[in-house]
């Protein structure tokens, strides 16, 4: 039994290959971006792995004892929106308010400590429900769109402040590896862990408070939780209830990366961190190298999926030949090794698709750096072509990466590699401007230009917001677009995006500002989130159906809800006029048949060129100061409104003229 027990810190096999295979990535990062191998980046690189090392540092403990604990992510969500809210709508002070927020992680840790441990009730199970349980609490408090900012710049000092030239943070996440060191690895109770996790019933019948211990590092798992979310909203100037979402598989990945058994009895803290060095430095290398972001997926699962299987294989040692025991060391560095040079295989292709030949070998060229909000929206896929566009004409490298869904703590991510690149221009769709503005201000102190476009950002964070038409002439033309429909009276609903996304709020602002002042006869019954997703506008569109049936009218005012509410109706057979903003290719067929009447939008490709040839203009300081007008182009001369570019007025877009355009 004993050499199943690993209650030292000593290196496994698995963690001496990942050592290899953490060097080999750092070795080839650094060769291929000089900007990696420096004091600011491996700052950064720490910074960003504070938040996700605590909750692995403890989950740790947990999957020693063979449990898990899905609800971790779903703590920080929690957390930070009892802290947000606590602080400014019930007004206590930031002690307070921390206080609060910081009980309440412990209280989730408890109620999985007492379900599990003293109930006997099964880990993943229990963890599951509780994952949707806080989730769905966080949600409802904020009705999943209130977002908390304006905090003290005291308090984001946690966060984004320095000590000796080291994140304030780290010092946090230290102080919790070594509490944990020294009670895994230095104490009766990390020993029993190990116990537990080789063999439950065994611990129990040799006298180990097996139930207390469980109950204790569950109940610890909360409270490190509330501690990661305190630091996270410090990090990004943001309370919001979707915050944490994902961390727990992240967090469970790199554990397991790390050489900790998933069956339980065997890992380390070592190893833990191993996995989460060898995570984020993967990711922060691929961001530099202006790789897809999804790459880090793919090339992390590849890794899980060799780690697991030797795990498994290990188990069944005496079935296995010495042949395998002798080589299973090199083949998890093989693996490793894979993994990165995989990682630069994408980049260089990658570059390729972005560079004409032989670019590399003269002079450098201006890097305009887009980021929109989610990569799959089909709005920002057409946008993507008009990047290219203009690109292309201006000899300029073109970065084009965001989430793969809204996420504004990918948004700040990206842009922090972005500073650390030294591109030229960073114009990003903003998801929350709360959160990305203060990072959006840093970039600017670097000296780089920064320009927001679909949404803005805080007016100081930024040279320049692109904007496609004001919102107010946007939420007119959808108004009395409806108002025609209705002839002026009756109900109608309206599916936005993601409800806290500001852009979209300062429509519906303007269309009810528009409706009570000239068509007071028509109410708008209510208002649902699609989070940009197509089959969720397609199945709020049939809630909205059904729950208010005099709603003759519904409103889309996101790309994808558009041709979903459109199936809803369309499937329905009900008589629901929908309008909204979309684009023509993906809204045609519904136009055609009469199911969708008008669509409202610019052009999408315009919007994109515009992205990049605004933001080489003002990396090149080509934009005058208070300069009117700006010319932009093919797009001619554009009208410049402040600190805004005006791309033009929404086109309503129906039967008539939607075969015409192709965007």
């Amino acid at each position: 039994m004993q050499r199943h027990f690993r209650p030292k810190l000593r290196l496994t096999g698995i963690q001496w290959a990942l050592v290899a295979a953490l060097l080999l990535e750092v070795i080839l990062f650094s060769i291929e971006s000089p900007a990696f191998l420096t004091w600011v980046n491996l700052m950064e690189i720490l910074r960003f792995s504070v938040e996700l090392g605590l909750l692995a540092v403890a989950l740790t403990p947990i999957l020693i004892t063979g449990g898990i604990d899905l609800s971790v992510g779903s703590t920080v969500g929690l957390v930070a929106v009892t802290f947000g809210m606590a602080w400014q709508h019930l007004h206590l002070p930031l002690l307070g308010a921390l206080a609060l927020a910081l009980l309440v992680g412990c209280l989730c840790g408890a109620v999985n400590a007492l379900l599990i441990a003293y109930l006997d009730l099964p880990a993943l199970i229990i963890t599951l429900g509780t994952y949707s349980l806080y989730r769905g609490i966080a949600e409802g408090i904020t009705r999943a769109s209130v977002s908390v900012t304006g905090y003290p710049s005291g308090f984001l000092l946690l966060g984004q402040g320095y000590f000796w030239s080291i994140p304030i943070q780290v010092f946090v996440f230290l102080f919790l590896l070594v509490f944990y060191a020294v009670l895994l690895h230095r104490s009766k109770i990390g020993r029993a862990l190990y116990a537990i996790g080789f063999n439950a019933e065994g611990a129990r019948y040799a006298g180990l408070p097996v139930r207390r211990y469980l109950a204790l590092i569950y109940l610890l798992s909360g409270a490190v939780s509330g501690v990661a979310a305190i630091v996270y909203v410090s990090h990004l100037g943001l309370a919001k209830s979707d915050l944490g979402t994902g961390f727990e598989l992240q967090a469970i990945t790199a554990i397991v990366i790390g050489g900790t058994s998933v069956f339980g009895g065997r890992g380390n803290l070592f190893g833990s961190v191993l996995g989460l060095l060898f995570l984020c430095v993967l990711q922060n290398g691929l961001h530099l190298l202006a790789a897809p972001s999804e790459a880090t997926g793919v090339l992390t699962g590849m890794l899980l999926i060799a780690v697991v299987a030797t795990d498994l294989l290990n188990d069944k040692r005496p079935a296995l030949s010495e042949r395998w025991m002798r080589w299973k060391k090199p083949l998890l560095v093989a693996a490793g090794a894979v993994v990165v040079v995989l990682a630069v295989v994408l980049v260089g292709l990658e570059r390729s698709s972005r560079s004409e030949a032989g670019a590399a070998s003269g002079p450098r060229r201006p890097v305009i750096a887009v980021m929109p909000k989610a990569k799959g929206d089909p709005y920002f896929i057409s946008a993507r072509a008009g990047a290219e566009q203009a690109a292309k004409e201006l000899g300029v490298d073109l970065i084009w990466d965001g989430p793969t869904s809204l996420d504004a703590s990918m948004q700040n991510e990206l842009v922090e590699s972005w500073i650390t690149r030294g591109v030229d221009a960073i114009v990003v769709a903003v998801e929350n401007k709360g959160s990305i503005s203060t990072v959006l201000r840093k970039a600017r102190q670097h000296h780089i230009a920064v320009l927001t476009w679909d949404a803005d950002a805080e007016p100081d964070a930024r040279d320049y917001f692109l904007n496609q038409a004001t919102p107010e002439a946007i939420a007119n033309t959808l108004a009395d677009e409806g108002a025609r429909l209705l002839n002026g009276k009756g109900q109608f609903a309206i599916v936005t995006g993601a409800l806290s996304a500001e852009n979209q709020n300062q429509w519906i602002a303007f269309i009810k500002a528009r409706v009570a002042e000239r068509y007071p006869q028509m109410k708008l019954a209510t208002v649902l989130p699609s989070d940009d997703d197509r089959d969720k506008a397609f199945s709020q569109t049939q809630n909205i159906m059904k729950v208010y049936p005099d709603v003759k009218l519904v409103i889309a005012i996101s790309a994808p809800a558009v041709p979903g509410a459109a199936e809803a109706v369309q499937q329905s057979g009900g008589r629901v006029d929908v309008i909204g903003l979309s684009l023509p290719t993906i809204c045609r067929p519904y136009i055609h048949s009469g199911v969708v009447q008008t669509i409202v939008l610019w052009n999408t490709r315009d919007l994109g060129y515009l992205t990049v040839y605004a933001g080489w203009l003002t990396s090149q300081k080509k934009i005058a100061p208070n300069a009117t007008t700006v010319s932009a182009g093919r797009l001619g001369s554009l009208e410049i409104k402040g600190s805004e570019i005006i791309l033009g007025r929404p086109m309503i877009i129906n039967k008539g003229n939607i075969d015409r355009l192709d965007f």
